[in-house]
């Protein structure tokens, strides 16, 4: 595909070059992008000369003998962290653990992590895992690991120091947000079984749905959710359904697709538009609505991430789903995953940007809630209750418009604490909140009938 784009991009050039010759100034236009051609390609050889003679000086002359493939390795490394955060090298080790993690398996702690400023921050810790139970919560900052500072590794690297053999520990040192000092916490390894989609019925008329991650497993996980829910609520008596997608860091692009296609009859998903107008890319739901056209409810905030927003973005353009919570991430780009071949890892390359059916980037803007509804932050965790989003990460790509910033992540781990949840729940049953108050409060007092 991508010589047949190359082929045509290089006949559709040659014909402007024709027209510009054939023009009375057509002869020195054609010089002039000649020259231009030669002095591009002069710089670039000049600087890969550069390269060329650095290499050779640090084999040389460096205080110890280091590994050509380390040299290369951080050279490569080097050059891809220069263009944006989510764009990476991985070597062939690195590669094997994606796959591992993709297909929903894998050894470690069970939080997803970006790198920003040289050290780890957490996007959203797993539920039910070694880190969830520790307390790690989304926003904090990893600066150590088994008393190795992470400043100055990959993502990849800390990323695999983290992972190991089941039931051994790590020691993590966290900093957080105006507090005094950092905190040192202590997690026994186990083997992270995502298990993607949970559910139950609430009040016997509801069924409340949680998408942790997007990976190979999570259309199959919602479609079985959605069958049990309807198993044990007769359709007649059923309100509807919320899914929560609230401090899910996203995952697969073909699972967001699939996960909206089951949840609305069919329509424009998510379409991806990268460096030329040719390679936009239209992703469709077609198949239909297993809910069957009862309502739904979407829950976000500022730890829904990439895939998430995809899946809220394109249900809300549809006028699916009623989204309750606080503003996302604003993670919109797509990320292309290259193999090198045998031995040579992959490269994760950010190659388009997201946009929802109504044509809204999502890229450091993130989606919006119909219904803002923020938590109360117990104090204890009101110094990391905030994700400052996308649009606060070094080399981020650049928003079309005003940049957002993140929002609130905080999720009580009580039911009956969480007050976006409650209001997701009144909606459903013919009440909801005032979508004007920003510490929106689901006392009767302030409910009203929702009209049919």
């Amino acid at each position: 595909m991508r010589k047949l784009v190359g082929f045509l991009l290089g006949t559709v050039a040659g014909a402007c070059l024709t027209l510009l010759v054939a023009s009375p100034q057509g002869a020195h236009l054609f010089a002039v992008a000649n020259a231009a051609a030669h002095s591009d390609s002069s710089n670039t050889y000049s600087q890969l000369n550069l390269f060329g003679e650095v290499f050779e000086k640090v084999k040389t002359d460096y205080v110890e003998k280091p590994e050509d493939s380390k040299l290369v390795e951080g050279a490569i490394n080097g050059m891809i962290s220069s263009l944006d955060p989510h764009s990476r090298y991985m070597n062939e080790k690195g590669w094997a653990e994606m796959q591992e993690t993709t297909h929903g398996e894998f050894g470690g702690l069970g939080i997803e992590v970006t790198m920003e400023d040289g050290f780890v921050k957490v996007v959203a810790p797993i539920d039910d895992t070694p880190a969830s139970r520790a307390g790690i919560m989304s926003g904090d900052v990893i600066t150590s690991i088994d008393d190795d500072q992470i400043q100055g590794m990959t993502l990849d690297q800390a990323v695999n120091k983290m992972k190991g053999a089941p039931n051994s520990s790590i020691r993590l040192k966290i900093v957080r947000k105006d507090a005094d000092k950092p905190i040192e916490v202590s997690i026994t390894r186990e083997i992270i079984r995502v298990r993607p989609v949970r559910y139950h019925v609430d009040g016997g008329d509801i069924g409340y749905i949680r998408i942790t991650s997007f990976n190979e497993q999570t259309t199959e996980g919602l479609r079985k959710a959605i069958g049990d829910v309807q198993k044990q609520v007769p359709q007649d008596k059923l309100a509807g359904y919320v899914v929560d997608l609230r401090n899910n860091p996203g995952g697969l692009l073909d699972q967001a697709v699939s996960v909206t296609a089951t949840l609305m009859q069919r329509g424009e998903v998510v379409s991806t538009r990268g460096r030329n107008p040719e390679e936009t890319q239209r992703f469709t739901a077609h198949g239909g609505d297993m809910t069957k056209g009862k309502p739904l409810v979407v829950l976000i905030n500022g730890g829904s991430a990439s895939a998430s927003e995809i899946v809220a973005g394109a249900l809300h353009d549809h006028k699916r789903a009623t989204l309750i919570g606080t503003r996302s991430f604003g993670k919109g780009s797509v990320q292309t995953i290259i193999p090198l071949g045998t031995g040579n890892g992959a490269l994760a390359l950010t190659t388009a940007r997201y946009f929802t059916p109504s044509g809204h980037s999502i890229q450091a803007l993130g989606i919006k809630p119909d219904i803002e509804v923020l938590q109360d932050v117990p104090d204890e965790f009101k110094t990391r209750s905030e994700i400052k989003g996308e649009a606060s990460m070094r080399g981020h790509l650049s928003a079309e418009g005003a940049e957002q910033t993140g929002s609130q992540s905080y999720v009580p781990p009580d039911e009956k604490n969480d007050k976006a949840l409650a209001a997701a729940f009144n909606q459903l049953r013919g009440v909801t909140v005032n979508a004007d108050a920003k510490n929106a409060d689901t006392k009767a007092a302030q409910k009203r009938p929702v009209p049919n």
